[in-house]
């Protein structure tokens, strides 16, 4: 493997042409995973201009938006790992209300937000229409390895001590979570994109050889 450092700028250039020359039938359905500290949601978004600009419509979805009703979601307290680990995000749901409908057989009729995590109610968003040739960008934590239909797979990957120093200290009980995901799930063995984001500063696309 070849590790090149590369620019914030020149990273969101770079996977923002990728993105645009891909074709698939249907509309481009992209994961953008990583831990927050390694801010999943804001390269998501960094990616959203750049791709209308290149003539694809866009629409970003974050994962936190889709998250399981707190009943389910905190029936082993509020802190536990392995309950964030296996269940916070509703698959069913992001499956259903985005990723099937924007796949080649799909309606394009898309549900930007399933789930309102502060009220803990069901979200008040109507369904959005991506045209073929769109690109729907659902950024987070975890989304790999759980059989989601992805076209293309961006992973941010922090070494275990650049995680722990950079994840808020409020959610330092999710750490065991990722250490777990990326034992059992190992993300950066086959996403299609792996950036080092140890400093965000200085990221680094991990390439073949």
């Amino acid at each position: 493997m070849r590790v090149r450092p590369i620019t914030p700028e020149l990273l969101v250039t770079e996977l923002a042409d990728r993105l645009a020359r891909t074709a698939v039938p249907g509309r481009l359905r992209v994961a953008v995973d990583g831990p927050p500290a390694a801010g999943p949601d804001a390269l998501a978004e960094a990616l959203v201009d750049p791709l209308r600009a290149a003539g694809r419509p866009v629409l970003h979805i974050r994962a936190v938006d889709f998250l399981r009703p707190a009943s389910v979601r905190l029936e082993h307290g509020r802190t536990n790992p392995d309950a964030y680990y296996e269940g916070w995000i509703d698959e069913a749901g992001l499956r259903r209300e985005v990723l099937e409908p924007a796949g080649s057989d799909g309606s394009g009729r898309l549900l930007p937000s399933l789930w309102d995590a502060a009220t803990d109610r069901a979200s008040r968003v109507g369904y959005v229409e991506l045209p073929p040739g769109g690109v729907v960008l659902v950024s987070g934590p975890l989304l790999l390895g759980g059989g989601l239909p992805f076209d293309v797979t961006v992973h941010l990957v922090l070494s275990p001590a650049a995680l722990g120093r950079r994840t808020d200290p409020d959610l330092r009980w999710t750490l065991p979570a990722f250490a777990r995901y990326a034992e059992e799930v190992a993300p950066s063995s086959f996403a299609d994109v792996v950036v080092r984001v140890d400093d965000p500063r200085h990221p680094a696309l991990v390439e073949a050889a």
